[in-house]
């Protein structure tokens, strides 16, 4: 159950992924994630620069922290154990596998070269694109923030 469980959340945040990308105006929203050269070019971009909403890394944490605590919560109701180990370990593989899959299969596999990620006028310098380090970073708070959730969850799921 765990296995399926993994598999449609995967599934579910690529098609999230996929689905907020295609456009520029798409594409601001995840602005913070690009690399440091991508972002001064839009910055300077008149039409872009006044579209991009940059929020500290605490306000994102937090919300992060709020989703996935949630639906890592309504996922473990299918999987719920009497003792607080079995919860914990349940969320924390769930998590832990959808930032894997996040940094290996969407970041590292998919986003660096797909053209769909790319502002207009950058399309042919996927040399912009390529640098991993935002991405590894983003994997290494997701390591915390996947510990956090599954201690919350882990919790909350004991105790219903």
């Amino acid at each position: 159950m765990l296995l399926a469980e993994g598999m449609l959340l995967c599934s579910l945040f690529w098609a999230f992924c996929w689905l907020g990308t295609g456009s520029d105006e798409k594409n601001i929203r995840n602005f913070s994630t690009y690399p440091d050269e991508v972002q001064k070019i839009v910055k300077a971009r008149p039409e872009l620069s006044g579209n991009i909403r940059q929020r500290g890394p605490a306000a994102i944490f937090a919300g992060n922290l709020l989703l996935f605590t949630a639906l890592l919560f309504a996922m473990g109701l299918l999987t719920r154990q009497e003792y607080f180990a079995g919860n914990f370990l349940n969320t924390l593989l769930l998590g832990q596998a959808l930032n894997l899959f996040d940094f290996l299969v969407i970041d590292l596999l998919w986003w660096r070269h797909t053209k769909r990620v790319r502002f207009s006028g950058t399309e042919e310098s996927p040399e912009l694109y390529a640098d991993p380090r935002k991405h590894f970073y983003a994997f290494l708070r997701g390591v915390l923030l996947f510990l956090a959730v599954a201690l919350i969850n882990g919790y909350l799921l004991t105790w219903i």
